[in-house]
């Protein structure tokens, strides 16, 4: 596989793939992916950022605005299955890099085109980051209704769900390959993703033509939701079945809510969210966090602490299921931490492999494609 991607988009969706067990080539200009100096680094080039992106790959260095350069990856395209960028299409179509050009070149080739807005319509070609994403498909607007102020959420979700989905788009043209032996053009605009996101539960009453209510799911809009402050501090509570909640409220010694008809079913506590969480809100202060964690595990209430990053490095279920992988640094003192894959594999968590340094394999990569030592030079 060819990554042709740079930041978080492209990078995030070719890393999964290499955790899967892909053979990811990461083609890097001469100043290498701006990741690479991104956040603290025990060496240069290396920086935190590139580290979170970039694991079970090889780097190859080429100027694609050179012929040099590009005859290379037209040879790597040859004895390719996919090739991912999350480039502008234009701008590949300048650099005569297209999907048909390429498709045309190697017939089984799946090109995978990672970008802001489908192509086909008026916001097609149009630059795009996280941020401007977040802002167009709701999430800024939903954080506004629950804080006052229009906000992005923490966290480069748009970057790295449509990664995601990216990864899925190739894996299913992968299977379509396996059946016809045609290779074929996937694109995964953030725009589109990301609303398809949202909408899951926020569509809500507009699901329905004509609308039967608002956008926006009340539970997760209202400003109790929480996390829950406690006697010493704060926690992560959410009962949901009609169990959870009469069990919360026989274990808190009001008998009188849980059989309120209020919030007797799902669709009635829906319609009373606001009040059944102040209620919960009230009867948390009563008791410390560990308190409440015992007694809530007992009852089978989904619960947890509110954890911090920092303490994730040492939670006792990530350090037991090994999901933290500490690789020694080959050129200095120290080592590196990254977060592990999350899936197993019959009981078992595919390795990490250290991501590479800029233009690592370069050298290596070329020799195989039968370049001469005086071409690679």
């Amino acid at each position: 596989m060819i990554e042709l991607g740079a930041v978080v988009l492209g990078p995030y969706a070719a890393q999964w793939l290499g955790d899967l067990g892909a053979e990811v080539i990461k083609v890097e200009a001469p100043t290498g992916d701006s990741t690479r100096r991104t956040g603290p680094t025990a060496e240069f080039g290396m920086a935190s950022l590139f580290l979170g992106l970039n694991r079970n790959k090889r780097s190859i260095v080429l100027d694609l605005k050179t012929k040099a350069g590009k005859e290379a990856l037209l040879r790597l395209v040859d004895t390719a299955d996919v090739l991912l960028h999350n480039n502008r299409p234009h701008k590949m179509k300048a650099l005569g890099l297209d999907s048909e050009t390429l498709i045309a070149h190697n017939p089984r080739l799946i090109y995978a085109c990672l970008h802001g807005f489908a192509e086909n319509g008026p916001y097609g070609g149009r630059p795009a980051y996280d941020d401007v994403i977040q802002g167009m498909c709701g999430l800024a607007d939903l954080m506004g209704q629950q804080t006052g102020t229009p906000r992005y959420l923490p966290t480069v979700a748009a970057d790295k769900t449509s990664g995601l989905v990216g990864a899925i788009g190739i894996l299913g043209l992968l299977v379509r390959r396996e059946r016809t032996g045609l290779g074929g053009y996937v694109e995964v605009p953030m725009f589109e993703t990301m609303v398809a996101f949202t909408a899951v539960e926020h569509l809500y009453g507009l699901s329905f033509d004509p609308p039967l209510g608002q956008g926006a799911y009340p539970r997760v809009m209202v400003a109790e939701r929480g996390p829950f402050t406690t006697k010493d501090g704060h926690i992560c509570v959410m009962p949901y079945t009609d169990k959870h909640w009469q069990d919360m409220f026989k274990e808190c010694g009001r008998p009188d809510l849980a059989a309120e008809p209020r919030f007797q079913g799902i669709t009635s506590r829906t319609q009373y969210i606001t009040e059944i969480y102040g209620e919960l809100a009230h009867q948390l202060t009563s008791r410390t966090t560990a308190e409440w964690l015992s007694t809530l595990l007992r009852l089978e209430i989904p619960c947890a602490p509110v954890q911090s990053i920092d303490d994730l490095v040492t939670d006792p279920h990530l350090e037991q299921t090994d999901f933290f992988a500490i690789l020694d640094n080959e050129t200095g003192p120290g080592k590196t931490r990254y977060a592990g894959v999350p899936i197993l594999f019959d009981g078992n968590r595919p390795p990490i492999a250290r991501p590479p340094r800029l233009g690592e394999h370069t050298e290596e990569i070329l020799t195989s494609l039968l370049f001469e030592n005086a071409k690679i030079e």
